[in-house]
């Protein structure tokens, strides 16, 4: 019964056509071609996008359409500014996160073309300072860019403590895990070989030859009144659900290679067509070669992270639609989701953000744009608009009903009515949405709703087996059908290691530490494995996270490094 951590981390254009069905604000932008078979194409687009955003209680999105001609559309959705109602604006900024990896990654490949960058050579030739231990062959700018390099996703790149070693956990390419951390150091690469810091090297290298005039390299508050309103949930410490509140988020200060670039809509259509066109940019200037946009997009190694049939190239995932090959990435920030998707072999390709973090990418917006516009393409056609996805609807739900007793007395008793499922309290039903794993589920339900309510069957790799076992935080259950283990035995010196600890770090909040069936868990979700010194996470087989606790004090354990990274034990559930 374990789930992967990261499934759970000034306007001066003109707006024509706002419009507002049920408080659902749609905007095209001025200028906008819009021929009739583009309208019709539009309209199914907007009436999907609608049924999305509602059922996401979103606040609102904008959207760019491209293909190897140009920009087909640049629209917005919702509001830029809830309280206001206000539509969102045609240059207002949106973070794209991790959307950004592939403009490092295109930097780095245009350094290549310049013969300053070997993308086998070892890393550590260019950058010294960076400390790795690896008992494997050398780590490379291949390896970093393409996430194969076995070491921690999100550990800091120069930790605080001048005698910790990022550890490489398997040979270099042997998997894919992601890391922000490698790109990072790729960034600060790129800032090596250029000369000019990241923010500089990539409005000159890629901005400016593809005409993105209102994009910028960098977030800081100095364009905090060029950037859309943003949200985050208003308890950002555990799972939320869909309609969960939201507050304004605070403004960020980031600069790094991993998610610094912010963006327009149309200015991301410009991005969508030079990838669209292999590379090329306005009037024929290759932004890189052709054997870099080779590079670029080519599956380099399986990316299971990205999907079942996911590989990843240089900053960017490549799989296939409907048999159509694509490259594709997601973005995720403090109050901002992205979704950036390419038909290569067709080029068409689609742009979408949303400025609220809420735990998903808009993906199926960009997914549907490009089958849209492939059909047409094709004069095949429209396809039909996916089928609704309701919060509380449940797969199976009759699986998971029944009684649940735990050791000590405590009891879980789950109802299921029809797809849903329920919490059964004396006070009342409380309904349990899907968390976005196999048989686990957030519960709005008072003192535990920081963790979410995990089920396990008794066969853990057949989904067809019975269901015979719930987990809730520190709390375990079992009903009738469970035939295993009841008694388990840990160190007694893990307790001391259960408890909440928080870094302000918003890419690191909060870990609650739990101890369960004789092991202990991150966030009652990921088993902990001891390992020396150290715990490694097991979210994956060979995850390079690890954990290890500090102090002690009164029976307390007062700090831990997550990969590096301190978080310290503060006095709450």
């Amino acid at each position: 019964m374990s789930i992967s951590r990261r499934e759970m981390l000034l306007h001066t254009g003109l707006l024509a056509g706002v419009t507002a069905v049920g408080g659902f604000a749609v905007a095209d932008s001025a200028g906008t071609p819009k021929s009739g078979a583009d309208a019709n194409l539009f309209t199914r687009l907007d009436e999907f996008v609608r049924q999305y955003m509602e059922e996401m209680k979103a606040p609102g999105m904008t959207l760019a359409l491209a293909d190897r001609k140009g920009l087909r559309r640049v629209v917005h959705y919702g509001f830029g500014d809830v309280e206001r109602r206000a539509p969102v604006q045609d240059e207002e900024l949106f973070e794209i996160g991790s959307i950004s990896k592939s403009f490092v990654a295109i930097c780095l490949l245009q350094l290549h073309d310049e013969g300053k960058l070997d993308l086998h050579k070892p890393i550590v030739e260019y950058l010294p300072w960076f400390r790795i231990d690896s008992a494997f062959a050398p780590i490379t700018t291949h390896h970093l860019l393409t996430h194969g390099a076995g070491l921690p996703g999100n550990a800091p790149l120069l930790p605080s403590d001048p005698a910790l070693r990022h550890r490489a956990a398997y040979a270099p390419g042997e998997h894919f895990h992601y890391c922000n951390m490698g790109y990072q150091a790729l960034g600060d690469l790129a800032w090596t070989l250029d000369g000019r810091e990241l923010p500089e090297l990539i409005r000159k290298r890629i901005f400016e030859p593809l005409g993105m005039t209102r994009s910028e390299p960098v977030i800081t508050h100095d364009i905090r009144d060029r950037i859309v309103k943003n949200y985050q949930p208003f308890q950002s410490d555990r799972p939320g659900t869909r309609d969960a509140r939201l507050a304004e988020a605070p403004g960020i200060i980031y600069t790094g290679g991993a998610g610094c670039v912010l963006a327009t809509a149309k200015d991301m259509g410009a991005y969508l067509r030079m990838i669209a066109n292999g590379g090329e940019g306005p009037n024929g200037r290759r932004l890189m070669s052709k054997e870099s946009f080779a590079l670029f997009t080519k599956a380099h190694i399986v990316a299971p992270e990205f999907g079942p049939t996911a590989s990843y190239g240089y900053g960017i995932a490549v799989d296939k639609l409907d048999s159509h090959t694509v490259v594709r990435h997601t973005g995720g920030m403090v109050s901002f989701m992205s979704s950036l998707l390419v038909d290569i072999d067709n080029g068409v390709g689609a742009f979408a953000s949303i400025n609220a973090q809420q735990g998903y990418r808009p993906t199926a917006v960009t997914q549907f744009a490009v089958q849209l516009m492939r059909e047409q393409q094709a004069s095949k056609p429209l396809p039909i608009i996916p089928a609704a996805n309701p919060a509380l609807q449940v797969l199976n739900a009759a699986d998971y009903a029944g009684s649940y007793q735990q050791s000590g007395g405590g009891k879980l008793e789950i109802e299921a009515s029809g797809d849903k499922l329920f919490l059964v309290r004396t006070t009342g039903k409380v309904p349990l949405q899907p968390a976005g794993a196999p048989g686990a589920f957030i519960v709005a339900d008072g003192g535990k709703s920081q963790f979410p309510l995990v089920f396990g069957r008794a066969d853990a790799k057949d989904p067809k087996s019975a269901v015979v076992e719930a987990a809730w935080g520190g709390d375990w259950y079992t009903n009738a059908k469970y035939q295993g283990e009841k008694q388990f035995n840990a160190p007694k010196q893990w307790q001391s290691y259960v408890g909440h600890y928080r870094n302000e770090n918003p890419w690191i909040g909060s870990i609650r530490i739990v101890l369960r069936k004789g092991r202990l868990w991150i966030d009652g979700m990921m088993p902990l494995e001891a390992a020396g010194d150290r715990f490694n996470l097991r979210d994956q087989p060979h995850s390079p996270e690890w954990i290890q606790f500090g102090e002690v004090v009164n029976g307390r354990c007062m700090r831990l490094k997550l990969s590096g990274e301190d978080l310290w034990r503060v006095a709450t559930a």
